[in-house]
């Protein structure tokens, strides 16, 4: 019988991904010095996990108020017909002021997030960009005033 993917990874491996969702900079010899563990066995952990599939990319994190953008707005989409998902996705992603979509239930068939420099660059983007997109029927936007929770999953929180 296969394991899952989650069976395959052992406490070990759980901490090392909970170091580097912490901060994904972290050595491999300091993430071996804290679990008692050699950097080299870190890394083969690590490949496994990539090998695996559990860890899929490296990212970095960027203030966008730094930069120079000051809106984040959240944007409910309504498809005419739910069909229309891949092609409306697929412009979506021409966009660059979109930075994520998901395809829902409820109210909206695409939830999407927006980073925009100010009021004006998102009503711009809203009605110059997505507004023309073939597909959707109309949209419903959320200006967030704040995040409070922005955070990786914790998984040693989880059963697994």
């Amino acid at each position: 019988m296969k394991r899952t993917v989650i069976e395959q990874l052992d406490e070990i491996d759980q901490n090392i991904l909970t170091i580097l969702l912490q901060d994904g900079k972290t050595p491999y010899a300091e993430i071996g010095k804290n679990l008692h563990i050699s950097a080299g066995t870190v890394h083969v952990r690590i490949k496994k996990m990539i090998d695996l599939g559990v860890i899929i990319g490296n990212h970095i994190e960027v203030d966008h108020k730094i930069l120079g953008y000051d809106i984040s707005a959240f944007l409910g989409i309504y498809l005419e017909k739910s069909s229309m998902y891949d092609e409306v996705s697929k412009e979506l992603m021409a966009i660059p002021e979109v930075v994520s979509a998901h395809y829902t239930t409820g109210m909206y068939s695409i939830f999407a997030k927006l980073i925009c420099r100010d009021t004006d660059h998102l009503r711009d983007t809203l009605s110059g960009k997505v507004q023309k997109i073939k597909g959707i029927q109309r949209t419903e936007t959320f200006i967030s005033l704040d995040a409070t929770i922005d955070r990786p999953i914790s998984i040693q929180s989880m059963d697994v």
